[in-house]
């Protein structure tokens, strides 16, 4: 197997948030060379520069310029991302994750138009940490009563989340007001898509929808029409598998739902078991 093959193997091997990570990592290689040329990808504080830009709401949360700012969002993200793929899909881990870059960029925008006189003018964004916001915060909401481990003693979840919005609101009168700002904006999100998602609504949805359709005109455009042999397998467009995972994905909600109000040590020794061995 050649270097490149094996490289493929690796990647192929990752799940989607690592992926995020390793883009990220080859980004941040091509701006320490190139980085002149990734100005137009990073996220103007005033409308006028954005509306001839407007990828830069998006491409802006992949851009890193110092070692220690991709190392510490990275490293946020991986562990958030160990926990929130043990428990949620991958789509909706893209959902939130982009999402919550969106809306910390779009609060970024407004408060550097709103009140130029606090922050200032002339700014731009960059950096992953209100798409990691999002994850986080999503998590912290969901199910806020649940205990993790802090050196010797334990920590609601919600606890953590609150400690970290004030941390950023605190920020917002430092030296990276803009940034602290982009913070509370993918906070919201993730705060928002957790209480909605308790109640059964997934905003995340149109999200998906939106890049399903992207992808599916991308792929329409490789090659010319097959005919599709039909699967007499499915009912209603959807396979036996569909429908298994589907109900365990339902079955995973109500216990969480349940850990989420009256903790992990509410569980049966039942739902225990195959909560873990629906993380693996």
């Amino acid at each position: 197997m050649s270097l490149l093959d094996d490289v493929k193997y690796k990647l192929a091997r990752l799940n989607v948030l690592e992926k995020i990570i390793a883009t990220n990592v080859v980004v941040f290689i091509i701006g320490l060379l190139l980085r002149k040329y990734l100005v137009w990808f990073e996220l103007p504080s005033n409308f006028e520069n954005f509306i001839v830009r407007p990828w830069s709401i998006i491409t802006y949360a992949f851009l890193h310029y110092a070692p220690l700012h991709i190392l510490f969002n990275m490293l946020w993200l991986y562990v958030i991302g160990q926990m929130f793929l043990n428990l949620f899909s991958a789509k909706m881990a893209i959902n939130i994750y982009f999402l919550g870059a969106m809306s910390g960029g779009v609060l970024f925008l407004l408060g550097y138009s709103l009140f130029p006189g606090f922050f200032g003018t002339n700014s731009t964004l960059v950096g992953a940490s209100a798409a990691v916001r999002a994850l986080l915060i999503f998590i912290c909401a969901y199910m806020p009563n649940q205990d993790i481990r802090f050196f010797t003693f334990n920590l609601k979840l919600w606890y953590v989340g609150a400690a970290i919005v004030v941390l950023d609101m605190f920020g917002l009168f430092g030296g990276n007001a803009g940034g602290n700002l982009a913070h509370l904006g993918g906070a919201l999100l993730g705060y928002f898509y957790a209480k909605q998602l308790v109640k059964g609504n997934d905003i995340g949805r149109g999200f998906e929808s939106l890049v399903n359709l992207f992808s599916n005109i991308k792929l329409s455009k490789k090659g010319p029409l097959k005919t599709v042999h039909k699967n007499k397998s499915k009912v209603g467009g959807y396979t036996k598998a569909d429908f298994n995972e589907f109900n365990t994905q339902k079955k995973i909600d109500v216990i969480l739902d349940k850990i989420s109000k009256s903790g992990y040590d509410s569980l049966t020794a039942e739902e225990k078991e195959f909560l873990f061995r629906a993380g693996k």
